[in-house]
């Protein structure tokens, strides 16, 4: 926790931190004592502001470039800023329709209502747009189908309420014939319909326990195919938008951090671990420089905010942009992304 909370500095030493760190989100360059002077609206000399800032300096709030008289933030700076002095208003109005406008206005799979919404966020912000995927899993199942196929093999045709469609083919104990697939086949249409695949397992799992004769013969091929046929085997995944607008950022200029940063965007490894971290904090969340705690990121800020159907949390989309970014409009632009996808999604799944 930030140990320099706002109500340990006064309202002058306040209302220049804000002003200065506007300042500085604007143009990107250090803040001179008279400069904050005309733009605070403070009835005081420049003198005195030296002296405020020079305590601002000491708290860790603000640094002084060396090559300049002026001040920046420090990421402290901008954390108290964003916690306690950012005023966030709601996302203007043509922001809005911006926003619904780039979602197709049709069903379509979740993998590519995401990428959508990647490449959104980047075009918003002029930053990175990142998306985490979820598991297909995670989406309840349509309906499923089973062709069969040479030497105990079986095509299994997966629809979900997401509108995606999987096919795998499962290699089984033993050859089933068609008879036996279209009964499996009507059995998990029928009852399971609706459920995610690891609570169609655990059914099944639980009624063959209890069921005889005809029935357990028929629950076993069932629970035999939806082993083989539900296994997770999907792969975490990250999709991100608009990485080299990053490279127009004096911030982010060095070769080797843009080399490391670039890494970490191809490996996805570290993306994956922080979006994941932010989908058990439902909400909005931001990180600024090494609050990621990856070193890739330090030159950075990351702001998320998750997504769902019904109240389940299923992943986290955000913006990846240098430290100076303007926070008042990239925390609102990220937080009415998440609620339309959320939308988008809820709606896919109520008329499947």
């Amino acid at each position: 926790m930030n140990p320099f909370a706002s109500q340990d500095i006064d309202a002058r030493a306040r209302q220049l931190l804000r002003t200065l760190i506007s300042q500085y989100l604007s143009d990107g360059e250090p803040v001179g004592s008279r400069t904050l002077a005309k733009s605070s609206g403070l009835e005081v000399s420049p003198a005195t502001i030296r002296n405020i800032m020079a305590d601002l300096e000491e708290a860790g709030l603000v640094a002084s470039p060396h090559t300049s008289a002026g001040r920046i933030p420090t990421p402290r700076g901008l954390r108290l800023f964003v916690d306690s002095l950012l005023e966030l208003k709601p996302l203007p109005r043509d922001d809005l329709a911006r926003l619904q406008g780039g979602l197709p206005p049709h069903q379509t799979t979740t993998r590519d209502l995401l990428g959508n919404v990647s490449h959104l966020l980047s075009a918003m912000t002029h930053f990175a747009g990142v998306v985490s995927v979820p598991r297909q899993g995670d989406f309840p199942l349509r309906h499923i189908d089973f062709v069969n196929l040479p030497d105990a093999r079986v095509l299994v045709i997966l629809v979900f309420s997401d509108n995606q469609v999987q096919n795998r083919v499962v290699q089984l104990s033993r050859p089933i014939d068609g008879r036996e697939l279209e009964q499996a086949a009507n059995y998990l249409n029928a009852h399971f319909a609706g459920f995610r695949l690891a609570d169609i397992r655990a059914h099944l799992a639980a009624e063959l326990r209890e069921a005889g004769g005809e029935l357990n013969r028929l629950l076993a091929s069932a629970v035999e195919l939806a082993t083989a046929s539900f296994r997770d085997d999907d792969t975490d995944d990250v999709l991100v938008s608009g990485q080299t607008n990053l490279m127009g950022y004096s911030e982010l200029a060095d070769i080797d951090r843009l080399r490391d940063l670039f890494d970490a965007f191809q490996q996805k490894r570290e993306l994956l671990q922080l979006m994941e971290n932010c989908v058990k904090a439902p909400g909005v969340r931001l990180f600024i420089g090494e609050e990621s705690g990856f070193s890739a990121l330090d030159g950075c800020s990351i702001v998320t905010a998750t997504y769902g159907t019904s109240g389940r949390m299923l992943g986290a989309i955000g913006v990846i942009g240098p430290t100076r970014m303007a926070y008042e409009r990239v925390i609102p632009v990220v937080q009415a992304t998440a609620g339309l996808l959320s939308d988008a999604l809820n709606r896919a799944v109520a008329t499947s």
